[in-house]
């Protein structure tokens, strides 16, 4: 199972469109404090995500409470960054790797990309632009890490893989 790691993230509408991603994906989320929304279950009914219940959400109150819950996770990680040296293509992901995004003001922070300055990696742009939108760059991420290692446990075809095409006439 990937794992989508959220450092202070601050829109909610962001966590939304990632938990949805979370849910089509069979992925896990966590959320590093603080948030800049309320995660409660009455929050969350009110803000109608309904496919909340579909992913597996974790909480910690900080990087150091993740990695000691999770030391597995500083040998399989990756940072995503603008600041980062090589594009997100050069990536080797594995089916349980660690996915880090920053919040969307300041992105992760700066001792954190040190001490793992050769997992960063970066959504390639034009230069005038500052970022993509978070939600964006961790789908885009996530599928690259699916697709690198087949796509597991998720359908690859829809209903229309075995129906009849419709025949039409030439005049």
């Amino acid at each position: 199972m990937l794992h989508i790691v959220l450092v202070e993230p601050e829109i909610p509408q962001n966590c939304g469109n990632i938990a949805r991603t979370c849910a089509a994906t069979g992925s896990s989320l966590h959320l590093i404090r603080p948030l800049g929304f309320d995660i409660s279950d009455r929050a969350v009914k009110r803000a109608g995500l309904d496919y909340w219940h579909l992913v597996p959400v974790f909480d910690y109150e900080n990087l150091d409470s993740l990695f000691c819950r999770h030391p597995e996770a500083a040998s399989d990680l990756w940072l995503t960054t603008t600041k980062a040296p090589r594009s997100y293509a050069e990536a080797k992901f594995t089916a349980d790797s660690w996915l880090f995004f920053g919040k969307e003001t300041a992105g992760l922070p700066l001792d954190f990309r040190e001490k793992f300055r050769e997992r960063c990696i970066r959504l390639p742009m034009a230069s005038e632009a500052r970022s993509l939108n978070l939600s964006n760059t961790v789908a885009v991420c996530v599928y690259e890490a699916l697709r690198q290692n087949s796509f597991p446990n998720l359908l690859e075809a829809g209903e229309m893989k075995h129906s009849c095409p419709p025949s039409f006439e030439i005049v």
